[in-house]
């Protein structure tokens, strides 16, 4: 099961909003969380994959989210969003819908109930895009 790997690139992308430095952040929640190597290649290729296509990534939320562009969206809610796109458009070996349960299993974890909904929905129209 990746929902540990997923919760710790949600955590690595969640603190680059507040700061860009990582400052050993990835290596040290990598260690805490014992990642196995498998894992630590997820979460690497994650990373790799919102780095290079946040802007794609914001453009994507800001067409699905007419009433609530990307930059009005909770940083939580906006980094789980990323790690489920990185998944649905780059990671063919995932199914969307497990991408897209684990993102409102996170959302609920960390965000709201209502962000669990929100994110869901942005997420199944992402998929037909």
């Amino acid at each position: 099961m990746r929902t540990t790997a997923r919760e710790t690139a949600f955590r690595i992308i969640f603190a680059s909003r507040f700061n860009e430095s990582d400052n050993g952040l990835t290596r040290s929640l990598y260690k805490t969380e014992k990642l196995t190597d498998d894992d630590t290649a997820y979460c690497d290729k994650v990373l790799a994959i919102v780095k290079k296509h946040e802007q794609e990534f914001t453009g994507v939320l800001d067409k699905l989210s007419k009433d609530f562009p990307q930059s009005r969206i909770f940083p939580a809610d906006k980094s789980i969003l990323l790690v489920a796109l990185a998944e649905i458009k780059y990671m063919d070996d995932i199914p969307a819908p497990v991408s897209i349960n684990e993102a409102a299993n996170i959302a609920s974890k960390y965000s709201s109930e209502k962000s669990a909904t929100y994110i869901s929905g942005i997420l199944a129209e992402a998929v037909k895009l």
